[in-house]
């Protein structure tokens, strides 16, 4: 189980990676899954476990994504 963190723009997807590596939180960037939706094409993935640790690294960031949802990937 994955979480996938979706991005309204390139510059959020750019920062969100930015800051979870700073941070250490697990996950990488990977073209956002068409079920989705196509926003700005990508999508940071991190282990479900890492979730909390994804928003608090959002908030910090102050990057508000366009949403974060739980998948088998």
């Amino acid at each position: 189980m994955r979480v996938v963190t979706a991005f309204h723009t390139t510059t959020d997807a750019l920062a969100t990676e930015a800051r979870c590596r700073e941070r250490g939180v697990p996950g990488r960037l990977i073209p956002l899954p068409s079920v989705i939706s196509a926003d700005c094409g990508l999508a940071w993935s991190a282990p479900a476990e890492a979730e909390s640790a994804v928003r608090e690294t959002l908030a910090a960031a102050g990057v508000k994504p366009a949403g974060l949802y739980q998948m088998l990937l």
